[in-house]
């Protein structure tokens, strides 16, 4: 079987950052704006007051301090609260395009690729702008790369799935060199207005080069030893959001159209999932946990990465054992585990073990264990 390397990998970081007190001034001005304006049936018992946010609520339930978004007025605006982007005509380069051309163009670079090099474009991500057509293939365009592209949604497992897909296409030899691309603008999806989520999500993109070990020319190579995929079919994290809203006009704009879940069960029961799916995946690639030196794991929430590292260690993590940057980042889906591979990979030595984990909607679990070369 051809051995296949990760050779590169690109971030896309968006020009603005939210902090937690800008998050909760906004939140908490909305709040008691609705309270207000609902005061007497709020007294009657016929309608429940909104709870306000603060910034030690976040960090406590999420380890988030801060978050990028595309565009931060719009949502920093009380009587709003979305972002404030205007639609593109066809003929220009749309939005998560833009990103992942960004994106592309870095891990390019540090894979010693060009357009010429890939054949395969993969955007895997929880969210497109759009049903079609594909924005692998408009991101294909707009770098000057043959061959062929398409999208796939797996939610936050985007990216491991992906990564899996590309495998694949150059085991098979459908692909010399495959680039995946998580162009995340989860702040779409975000309810804004629900105190238990409105500081959950960030945008970002990363990009990720895949290709034949044989001929990777890059100083950045992490050979794939072994990769699994797992789902499980789950509504406690669910968004209702698509074409056949239109069907049901009473729907359109409810709550239900954009991210929500019910996030103590998704704690319970995902966390022991990825801890096992980890640890079968390691096993099968013949590598025992006390192996590896590092943990890139899905950059949702900070007490469920301590206790799936808990769950795999037998013990608490060391620092730099499974690296965090939700703090800065927050959760940006497919995208999180993969900046964290991004910017925590430089320091490992050849031969150092680690291993990628995405979990999410779904359910659905992904793993990757990577060998630095």
């Amino acid at each position: 079987m051809k051995q296949v390397v990760i050779s590169g990998t690109g971030l896309y970081t968006p020009p603005f950052s939210i902090s937690n007190e800008e998050l909760v001034v906004c939140f908490n001005a909305y709040a008691e704006k609705s309270n207000a304006d609902h005061a007497e049936a709020i007294a009657a018992g016929t309608a429940t007051a909104l709870e306000l946010s603060s910034v030690a609520f976040i960090e406590k339930a999420s380890g988030i301090k801060s978050r990028y978004v595309m565009e931060k007025e719009g949502i920093l605006d009380p009587a709003r609260m979305v972002s404030r982007i205007a639609e593109r005509a066809d003929d220009e380069i749309s939005i998560q395009a833009e990103m992942a051309v960004a994106a592309a163009r870095d891990a390019l670079a540090r894979a010693g690729r060009s357009a010429a090099d890939i054949d395969m474009v993969l955007v895997a991500c929880s969210n497109m702008q759009r049903a079609y057509p594909a924005l692998a293939v408009e991101v294909q365009d707009a770098l000057g790369i043959d061959g062929y592209g398409f999208d796939m949604n797996v939610a936050c497992s985007s990216a491991t799935f992906g990564i899996q897909q590309a495998v694949a296409a150059v085991q098979s030899g459908q692909a010399r060199a495959v680039l995946v691309l998580n162009p995340e603008i989860t702040s779409g999806h975000l309810n804004w207005r629900d105190r238990d989520s409105h500081f959950i999500f960030g945008d970002a993109c990363t990009a990720i080069v895949v290709e034949a070990k044989e001929t990777a020319v890059s100083a950045h190579k992490f050979e794939i030893i072994g990769t699994e995929l797992k789902t499980r079919f789950s509504n406690a994290i669910r968004n209702n959001f698509g074409f056949l809203n239109r069907f049901d006009e009473s729907g359109v704009g409810q709550a239900d159209k954009l991210f929500r879940q019910q996030g103590r069960k998704v704690f319970k029961e995902v966390c022991p999932m990825a801890a096992e799916m980890i640890k079968a995946t390691l096993a099968k690639a013949g590598v025992e946990v006390p192996q590896v030196r590092r943990y890139w794991l899905h950059q949702a929430n900070l007490n469920m990465n301590l206790l799936i590292a808990r769950l795999l260690l037998g013990r608490d993590a060391e620092p730099g054992e499974a690296p965090v940057i939700l703090d800065s980042y927050a959760n940006t889906s497919s995208a999180g585990s993969i900046i964290a591979f991004h910017k925590h990979q430089a320091d490992l030595a050849r031969g150092d073990l680690g291993v990628i984990c995405s979990f999410g909607a779904g359910y659905s679990i992904g793993c990757v264990v990577l060998r630095k070369l």
